[in-house]
């Protein structure tokens, strides 16, 4: 949908935008807004808020990653209709959204910028700093190390000002639009999360029952398992595999060659290989894992390990690699088992969720021990059908690929709409003020 433009603009406009319609004014953030710096000194507010992907969002104080009562003394207190803004690591972090309207009285980190809109109103405003946040007009206004920036840094900073009635009828109308736009990637998330499920729910299938449904079937007498073919083999994996296999085999080699170093970041969730990194033997001989072409790594480290971080390992420098000490390396024995179908299975809910409860550990960092894969009891067919439903589940999960890169596509698409949307609006670079008046009567 078009939108008309204001009739008349003119050019007296901050440098990220070209001009405003002739009738808005510009004011410094000072004029319009106060800042909030009432302190928490006695626990006078124990409503716990943080911002967090350009929400304000509810946290449980009693389980705040171990601060300790006292230490939320030190936080401000915020009211409905404040904005905060996250004004540290300006220079590391161009990501984030950093702007937020605080919908409920409570307390929130003092790093944060806290302020509270006075002869403004106050949405507007809200989505004006979203849209100077989108525009990262932040970024280079911060100083120091981190560009980090205080209330005494941005007051200054331009603020648009139409007249109260259009400040209500721009709100209005984002208000109408947005939740429109958020309904439509809401729907998207849950339909990139549906094809997730379902490509996982084909994996495991494929793996542990095969692809013929007519195919007489037994009892495996795993309680995870259950029912597996009625030809097929219940295996333990130290038979058809070699874990963790030895840096000897590669002592005749010179120290100087090079060689493939991927640490846990250059592998994707979903196979990929980021091949980029290369050095030389001598220099990850020692403190890192080794691994050759066509081993298989499992990462071993939670939230590696949920992510779904593992590879076969292919198109090595040299056909050799070294990696992060958290992964699991596998060695398939060819002549027993498919490497990929071995992959596949990795990535089975049969094999993870039994994985994920033999982890030990505390906390987040809980590992997977090298003794459960040895162990761990897999379902084998023989070689040739391993290599049909090998075939099966790539031609399958490249479908499910598809259709999630599409709908991701359109989440992003969607997004930068919402964006565009913001921006438009309350810069005066669209008119929606008929727009929003004929929504307001229907």
């Amino acid at each position: 949908m078009s939108f008309p433009r204001y009739s008349e603009y003119k050019n007296d406009a901050p440098e990220w935008i070209e001009s405003i319609p002739i009738n808005w004014s510009i004011s410094p953030l000072y004029a319009v807004v106060n800042e909030c710096n009432q302190s928490n000194l006695g626990m006078i507010e124990n409503n716990l808020l943080s911002l967090s992907y350009g929400q304000i969002v509810n946290k449980d104080i009693t389980s705040n990653d171990g601060l300790l009562p006292e230490s939320f003394e030190t936080y401000q207190i915020v009211d409905r209709n404040d904005i905060v803004l996250r004004l540290t690591d300006l220079q590391n972090d161009k990501r984030s959204l950093r702007s937020a309207k605080v919908t409920e009285r409570g307390i929130i980190t003092s790093a944060y910028l806290a302020i509270r809109p006075k002869g403004i109103h106050p949405n507007y405003l809200s989505y004006l700093l979203r849209s100077y946040d989108l525009s990262k007009v932040f970024y280079s206004m911060g100083g120091g190390l981190r560009q980090s920036m205080k209330f005494i840094d941005l007051k200054r900073l331009p603020i648009l000002i139409p007249s109260p009635t259009e400040q209500k009828l721009i709100t209005h109308f984002l208000d109408q639009e947005i939740s429109k736009i958020d309904a439509l990637i809401e729907e998207q998330e849950k339909l990139i999360e549906l094809l997730k499920e379902k490509r996982q729910a084909v994996i495991s299938h494929a793996v542990t029952k095969g692809i013929d449904p007519n195919v007489k079937m037994k009892d495996s007498g795993v309680a995870w398992l259950g029912l597996i073919p009625k030809h097929w083999e219940l295996i333990r994996l130290r038979r058809i595999v070699k874990l963790n296999p030895s840096k000897s085999e590669i002592n005749h080699l010179k120290r100087t060659l090079e060689v493939s170093f991927l640490p846990m970041e250059s592998i994707g969730d979903n196979g990929q290989l980021n091949l980029d990194k290369v050095k030389s033997i001598a220099e990850v001989e020692f403190g890192y894992t080794y691994f050759a072409n066509n081993d298989i790594t499992i990462a071993k480290i939670t939230p590696c390990f949920e992510n779904g971080k593992g590879a076969i390992m292919r198109n090595l420098i040299n056909g050799i690699g070294f990696g992060t000490t958290e992964l699991i390396v596998v060695r398939p024995n060819a002549s027993r088992v498919d490497t990929e179908f071995l992959y596949w299975f990795f990535l089975s809910t049969y094999f993870r969720k039994s994985a994920e409860g033999s982890m030990y550990g505390a906390g987040g960092q809980k590992r997977l021990s090298d003794d459960f894969v040895r162990e761990f009891m897999a379902t084998l067919p023989l070689i040739k059908e391993q290599k049909e439903i090998v075939q099966f589940i790539n031609s399958q999960t490249k479908l499910f690929d598809t259709l999630e890169t599409e709908s991701r596509n359109t989440k992003n698409f969607l997004s930068e709409r919402r964006s565009a949307l913001i921006s438009a609006a309350v810069t005066g670079q669209i008119d929606v003020r008929n727009v929003a008046i004929t929504k307001e009567a229907a």
